[in-house]
């Protein structure tokens, strides 16, 4: 199970990497395993200011959908349009080609509720 030091996590199985006052975030190795083959990655959100925990996507995948949520408050400022043809990066790559969308956050002191590696290691049992 792959899951890099230098990033944070959500308990809904959320990675996140903050750069500045941005965040890429995308779905945990654990979580795309759980959910097996995507097959499509949706977000609808893009310019659009939300509030943590709110939902900003979907992912399907064979045998169920999942929602996203957002783990900081902020403005989704891109979506990662290649998963649009190949949503399988998700599954390939996740904490690479596999990223979902860039956040502009707002709320810098929310970063420090998110979980890290250890942290996130602990929920999932690893």
């Amino acid at each position: 199970m792959n899951i890099p030091s230098e990033l944070k996590y959500t308990k809904d199985h959320e990675w996140i990497k903050i750069e500045g006052d941005v965040a890429t975030v995308g779905i945990t190795d654990f979580a795309q395993s759980e959910l097996g083959d995507i097959v499509y990655v949706e977000v609808e959100t893009v310019d659009e200011t939300l509030e943590r925990e709110e939902v900003f996507g979907t992912v399907e995948a064979v045998k169920t959908v999942s929602d996203l949520f957002l783990p900081l408050d902020g403005e989704i400022i891109e979506f990662n349009e290649s998963l649009e043809d190949e949503p399988e990066k998700v599954n390939k790559d996740p904490y690479g080609e596999g990223w979902m969308i860039k956040l502009k956050f707002s709320d810098e002191s929310q970063v420090a509720d998110l979980l890290d590696s250890e942290a996130y290691k602990e929920i999932i049992g690893a």
